[in-house]
């Protein structure tokens, strides 16, 4: 391995564009190589998969921030509130982890998830109503990223005309690219964001529905299970994540069959091949790249690299999952795929809880996209797509082309 980190070149327009050729030397160097990723930290890439797999449900690394050694992870969260957005799941482990989860993992099982396909269904046909007539369209603004936000603000309780203002204010709180996030941007933002999911909850404390943030009102202050702070930060969790990687996988699916026609044709002559094939969208070029961070809480060593305590250890998914070691022909993208059980969810524990409402408003969207717009084309050749240049990755724009219909 070598001493020297490699630099992950967000900065380069081909890198964002296509990073797996970077992705594929790195995993060709070794299994666990030092990197300067987003933002300029520096973390351990874990490159394959069954170090990935292992590493996932390795309790020595913690997905709590605050057992990093950098502190600039630290200050790359609001400055104000620091702690309240650290109170949420994805932030935490057991024992908070498990009581977190537990309070909201009823509301995204199978069963009730596949309950909810008429309504994805229905905003789907809504959506694409409105632009089927006009034979040209931007598929990630006029639709990969309304759809979710949609599914979610329902199941929320959240007003759909705000998705607006939260899309915005989450948008600036993300990293991207090369350069750490503007402090004083971040820092407004959490701060509307913060002021927005409080009078939520005073709004539903004043008027309860049947919704996921009135059960976790009731979790809060009839049954004591959550603090407000806990409270605040479960709702903007359930808020941003609901929605900001489905619109990725929704867009970059789409994406990908218009830029392997051959798999695109295949799909429309067997629909039955969509659950399939949302799978292999998820291995080939998932909505998170490279992968999943965790904090090393003691000394380990990870396919015989020792990473000392304190480091950022990045499970790189995105790289895992072309692992030649367990997917034949990686590089390629086959829609027929068979035992692909990529990494793109995480593994264990903190498996992506909203992985079955993504799959099916995946499946949802994708089939009538490509049921209703006949003649579904590019408007723009694949390589001039703009892609998100940070940890999470999907077309900013897909600017496309068909025959206009009813």
């Amino acid at each position: 391995m070598s001493e020297r980190p490699v630099l992950l070149p967000y900065a380069d327009p081909a890198f964002v564009a296509d990073p797996f050729p970077l992705y594929r030397r790195l995993r060709e160097d070794g299994p666990v190589r030092r990197a300067v990723i987003a933002g300029g930290l520096e973390a351990w890439l874990v490159t394959r998969y069954e170090d990935g797999l292992a590493a996932l449900s390795d309790s020595r690394l913690s997905s709590d921030v605050r057992d990093a050694s950098d502190t600039r992870l630290l200050r790359q969260l609001p400055e104000t509130d620091r702690e309240s957005m650290l109170s949420n799941m994805l932030r935490s482990d057991p024992p908070d982890h498990t009581r977190l989860r537990r309070l909201v993992s009823k509301a995204f099982t199978a069963h009730r998830v596949a309950g909810m396909r008429p309504r994805i269904q229905a905003v789907a046909d809504r959506l694409l109503d409105a632009i089927a007539p006009t034979g040209h369209a931007d598929l990630v603004a006029d639709f990969a990223l309304p759809l979710p936000v949609t599914v979610i603000s329902e199941l929320l309780g959240v007003p759909v005309d705000d998705r607006h203002d939260f899309q915005r204010w989450t948008d600036r709180m993300l990293m991207r690219g090369a350069e750490p996030p503007d402090p004083a941007v971040m820092n407004e933002a959490w701060q509307h964001m913060r002021a927005y999911v409080t009078d939520l909850v005073h709004a539903e404390r004043a008027d309860p529905g049947d919704d996921l943030i009135s059960g976790l009102i009731t979790a809060r202050d009839e049954e004591r299970r959550l603090s407000e702070d806990e409270l605040v930060a479960m709702v903007f969790l359930l808020l941003v994540a609901g929605y900001i990687t489905t619109v990725n996988l929704i867009g970059g699916g789409i994406a990908m069959l218009l830029a392997h026609p051959e798999q695109l044709d295949l799909l429309r002559s067997d629909p039955d091949l969509l659950p399939g094939a949302i799978e292999e969208f998820l291995r080939y070029d998932g909505p998170v790249s490279p992968g999943i961070a965790r904090f090393a809480r003691e000394d380990v060593e990870i396919a015989g690299v020792a990473v000392p305590r304190g480091a950022t250890v990045l499970i790189a998914s995105a790289i895992a999952d072309r692992d030649p070691a367990r997917f034949p022909d990686p590089d390629r993208l086959d829609i027929t795929r068979q035992d692909n059980a990529h990494l793109a969810f995480g593994h264990g524990i903190h498996y992506c809880l909203g992985a079955p409402l993504a799959r099916l408003e995946g499946q949802v969207a994708i089939g009538t996209a490509l049921r209703r717009l006949p003649g579904l084309a590019l408007a723009v050749r694949p390589d001039e797509i703009p892609w998100r240049p940070g940890g999470l990755r999907g077309p900013e724009t897909l600017p496309v082309t068909f025959t206009p219909g009813g």
